[in-house]
């Protein structure tokens, strides 16, 4: 039949365009809720797509620009399955790429008529530049509707848009409340107590940034942070603080001695770099 060298010759240049998939990867590995999306398509497709959604899923953290080439090369093959748009948003996301991450993301939001990625989505338009959308978006969501873990990391990037927003204080008050009270003992802790000192730490509050990076680190059982560092810096810094002010004058008051007193900046500073 003529219709069969013809359909051999097109899946042979599909293959060819796909990216190369790594060593070991299976359809089998993929977990079941997203096997049952991908039913919609015949199964020779559907099996195809989920070992690429099983390479995006695996290279994600190390090579979120690979991942995304696993991703989009799925999506070009089923872009109205929610799981592929899904991947294509995630990895789009871990890789910089703000604004297809949002165009994936928001896609899926409609689809499946779920909020579990506002979070992402809210952070994203932080990325471009635009805190006041994130702080919308976190004000649309019932934080009650969303796993605890969801929700919080929504807390902390609505706290991250005030202050991109220059709201210091606001970012800090943000993050209080009987989740940061119960941080200690909950899985999502590190990362609440970690976003709340550093908050606080550029909001200029140093010895609480450094009580509160010092019970992330304590919390922070997988290493996921740099809480422990964040707080060493902190320590030293409050240090050397202190050992500025019992250091004696040298030259006593003449009005002729070299030796002033250092401004903060001179002493080292503050260095907040994370963006919530």
């Amino acid at each position: 039949m003529p219709a069969g060298p013809v359909d051999d010759v097109t899946a042979a240049r599909e293959l060819l365009a796909a990216p190369e998939l790594p060593e070991g990867i299976e359809y089998s590995d993929l977990d079941e809720e997203a096997r049952r999306e991908l039913r919609t398509l015949p199964k020779d497709l559907a099996e195809r797509i989920g070992r690429h959604l099983v390479a995006a899923g695996g290279l994600i953290d190390e090579d979120p620009e690979a991942a995304l080439e696993h991703a989009r090369y799925a999506k070009a093959k089923a872009s109205r399955v929610p799981i592929v748009r899904e991947a294509a948003g995630l990895a789009a996301y871990h890789a910089g790429h703000w604004a297809e991450a949002l165009t994936e993301l928001r896609a899926v939001r409609r689809m499946s008529r779920t909020d579990m990625h506002v979070p992402i989505i809210a952070d994203a338009e932080r990325a471009i530049g635009r805190p006041e959308r994130a702080l919308d978006l976190a004000r649309e969501v019932d934080p009650t509707t969303l796993p605890k873990a969801v929700a919080v990391e929504l807390q902390i990037v609505a706290a991250g848009a005030r202050r991109d927003l220059g709201q210091l204080d606001a970012a800090v008050v943000a993050l209080q409340g009987p989740d940061l009270d119960a941080a200690a003992s909950q899985p999502w802790g590190a990362r609440l107590s970690y976003a709340y000192a550093d908050n606080l730490a550029a909001a200029g509050r140093t010895e609480e940034a450094l009580r509160w990076f010092m019970k992330a680190a304590d919390a922070d059982a997988e290493d996921e942070t740099d809480a422990a560092e964040r707080a060493a810096e902190l320590g030293e810094l409050l240090d050397d603080a202190d050992a500025g002010k019992d250091t004696p004058a040298v030259g006593g008051d003449t009005a002729d001695s070299d030796v002033t007193d250092k401004s903060p900046e001179e002493a080292g500073g503050r260095g907040d770099t994370l963006d919530g």
